[in-house]
């Protein structure tokens, strides 16, 4: 059974105190100080990738969830970071990749468990277009990338569930 976020928080962020309880699915108040912490979805992107041949560019997962699986480049939006800035930011840190032009296609929620812990994210999945791709590197979250004709990707081999269910939709959108 899942653990609520908000039951990972048992002191007020503000004072410190105790008498910080949920008020809400969404919220936790604090009787102390009146502070109230909303828990939202953490902003995450994702790209599909492709080369000349139109092959889709997947990445091997090098550590923890889904270690060892394939995924499609991309991670976390940081701070005071577009959607945009964070898909082209993670794609230079994992695989020396500098888009030309990023597409906005469709978000899915997710559940990321790290460290114990369940985050809530929004994932957000862009089209990459790329004109240089001869200086791939594996770095970062990534230790193996590879390829695939489109109809020779197998969503089954995609370690997260929201990326496979992203790989779904995009195979089955018309090209």
């Amino acid at each position: 059974m899942k653990t609520h976020p908000l039951n990972f928080f048992g002191f007020c962020p503000h004072c410190g105190s105790e008498q910080f309880a949920v008020k809400s699915a969404k919220s936790k108040k604090c009787s102390q100080c009146g502070f109230e912490y909303f828990i939202n979805a953490a902003a995450a992107v994702a790209g599909f990738v492709f080369n000349e041949r139109n092959e889709l560019l997947l990445c091997r997962r090098a550590f923890e969830p889904a270690k060892g699986t394939w995924d499609l480049p991309g991670g976390f939006v940081d701070l005071g970071e577009t959607a945009e800035q964070a898909v082209c930011r993670e794609l230079m840190e994992e695989l020396n990749i500098q888009p030309t032009a990023v597409n906005y296609l469709f978000s899915l929620p997710n559940e990321y468990l790290y460290s114990g812990f369940t985050v809530h994210t929004l994932d957000l999945f862009f089209k990459i277009q790329v004109e240089k791709m001869n200086k791939l590197i594996c770095s970062d979250d990534v230790c193996e990338l590879k390829f695939v004709p489109l109809n020779e990707v197998k969503p089954s081999e995609i370690g997260l569930l929201s990326i496979r269910k992203a790989v779904e939709i995009f195979l089955q959108q018309p090209k």
